[in-house]
């Protein structure tokens, strides 16, 4: 499994740790990653995704993970949410015309 959010994508980080007389060695930024279960209003269902604390508090901001996935550029996203996205598009699509 990865280091990276399903969500937005971010991942690990390299850079250096400097020291007082500016010793440079390697070191790994990680990013805050955390299990979280999402619900879909769309498909009324649960998923779990690995997703980082600001991923998830951009899905708040957005209104929920389907409005988060609507927008979401397929890039950024992991194999799962591409899918997920998928469903929910194709699902938001059906009502829409059924409504019609």
């Amino acid at each position: 499994m990865s280091r990276a959010c399903e969500l937005t994508g971010k991942a690990v980080q390299y850079g250096n740790n400097v020291s007082h007389a500016n010793n440079k060695t390697r070191r790994r930024f990680l990013p805050n990653l955390s299990a979280v279960t999402l619900i879909s209003d769309a498909l009324g269902q649960r998923f779990r995704l690995r997703v980082s604390a600001s991923g998830l508090r951009s899905v708040e901001h957005r209104g929920g993970l389907d409005a988060f996935l609507v927008k979401a550029d397929e890039s950024d996203l992991s194999q799962r949410a591409r899918l997920l996205k998928r469903q929910i598009a194709k699902k938001l699509a059906g009502d829409a015309s059924a409504a019609a």
